[in-house]
């Protein structure tokens, strides 16, 4: 089939390179000439494993390519999915729409022949309907559907994720355009691809739904994080012994220093404003999204209460910035506010990231960024580990305490075992333990 994907961010270049190696001839779509010449010449302007040998193995294969001519790419597509941004709104949290609408008056000016035009960025309830009604708007002649499949990928995992999915959800009321997406995930079908079929507003509502239960799983371990603490309980044997019951799943029982990301803080926030918009207030979400804001801070707090109550004039190294290993997206990592939260007491503050730098360069130009752990540890009063990145998990202990002011570690990922911290002669300080 031939496939359209307007918008070559984190899911549309992920979803489009994923669609040519099933062997779809897929054109990806940006109006940013500068990404569109560096995919072209090989580079790829994300950090996800795996992305750029897939990316240079289907270009040479001639199963795809990217153009700045949305027009051209439409006209020839007999599916065009919209995977363009949609932040939440400065000023009301509102999920920003004015991408997507522009996409569908784009589209709806360049396609020919009958086209399904699938919404597969994040939308809130209703947004099919209006995307459907721009596109009648402007072409009262046009044959098309619209349709929902809202993306569950991972960062860091997206590959595997987009190829082994746990669910394809297809919204759609067209069942001409029902037929055209099952046709275009039957390269799924020998690892048995569970499609889900229903109507576009509840597909639209289920990506919601699920984003909004997970960061409620996430922020429920993290408050009893802070029970265990003050009733002398270890958080992790918690998550596991609830984690054993198959109702409840051991999947984001991890406690730590809050959600970030490009998706569970703007979608927690959607789902809050569009349920408000419907009288129909979501009370335990809007929790969630208050106790995450606030529980950032609160870990700067903890690293504070471990450098003895004042970080004033200390140097506290910093490892991870990034809000989750395997990425390097920065977008409301825990990391942003922790940092700030020890600037505003007075640190001076020192960090490294092993793919982060770049974006860490705009985003907090009054951190000293190093080379490595041990770089950014030397005179250090405090180590701090915020994002569980692979060479941070056997740090060498032993070369650290001599260099470090203050042999401090501040766990907020719970990796480390206390006794083998207590051993090599560090004070430990983790999450719930």
């Amino acid at each position: 089939m031939r496939i359209t994907m307007i918008g070559a961010g984190y899911v549309g270049l992920v979803s489009g390179v994923c669609f040519a190696d099933f062997g779809h001839h897929v054109t990806c779509v940006d109006n940013v000439e500068e990404k569109v010449a560096a995919l072209k010449a090989g580079t790829i302007p994300i950090y996800e494993p795996g992305l750029d040998e897939l990316v240079k193995s289907n270009v040479k294969a001639g199963r795809l390519m990217f153009t700045t001519d949305l027009k051209a790419a439409v006209a020839e597509a007999d599916v065009v999915f919209i995977a363009v941004g949609t932040p939440s709104r400065r000023g009301d949290g509102h999920a920003d729409l004015s991408y997507v609408y522009a996409a569908a008056k784009d589209i709806a000016h360049a396609m020919t022949g009958f086209t399904v035009v699938v919404t597969k960025s994040t939308v809130p309830v209703g947004t099919g309907d209006e995307v459907e009604r721009i596109i009648r708007s402007e072409r009262p002649d046009a044959e098309f559907a619209v349709v929902s499949n809202p993306e569950f990928l991972r960062e860091g995992a997206a590959i595997a994720d987009f190829k082994r999915p746990d669910r394809i959800v297809i919204g759609s009321e067209d069942e001409r355009a029902s037929e055209v997406m099952r046709e275009v995930y039957r390269p799924l079908y020998l690892n048995s691809a569970p499609l889900f079929f229903c109507d576009r507003r509840t597909s639209e509502l289920i990506k919601y739904a699920g984003n909004a239960f997970l960061a409620m799983k996430i922020t429920f371990i993290n408050e009893m994080a802070d029970l265990c603490e003050k009733v002398g309980a270890d958080v992790q044997k918690v998550a596991k012994g609830i984690g054993m019951d198959k109702r409840i799943g051991d999947k984001f029982l991890h406690a730590g220093p809050g959600y970030g990301g490009s998706c569970f803080p703007k979608d927690t926030m959607a789902l809050v404003k569009t349920a408000q918009d419907n009288d129909s207030p979501v009370r335990l979400i809007e929790t969630t999204v208050a106790v995450n804001d606030t529980r950032k801070r609160a870990m700067a707090r903890k690293v504070i209460a471990a450098c003895g109550g004042s970080v004033r004039d200390k140097k506290i190294a910093v490892l991870g910035l990034t809000f989750k290993p395997n990425t390097d997206d920065m977008r409301d990592a825990p990391s942003l506010s922790i940092i700030q939260a020890l600037q505003d007491n007075g640190a001076l503050v020192h960090a490294y990231d092993p793919e982060g730098m770049e974006a860490a360069r705009g985003m907090l130009p009054d951190v000293d960024l190093g080379d490595s752990p041990y770089d950014i540890a030397k005179g250090a009063d405090a180590l701090v580990l915020v994002t569980e990145w692979d060479e941070f998990r056997a740090l060498d202990l032993r070369r650290l305490k001599p260099i470090m002011n203050a042999p401090v570690l501040v766990d907020l990922r719970n990796v480390y075992p206390a006794d083998e911290v207590h051993r090599y002669g560090f004070e430990y300080h983790g999450v719930g333990r």
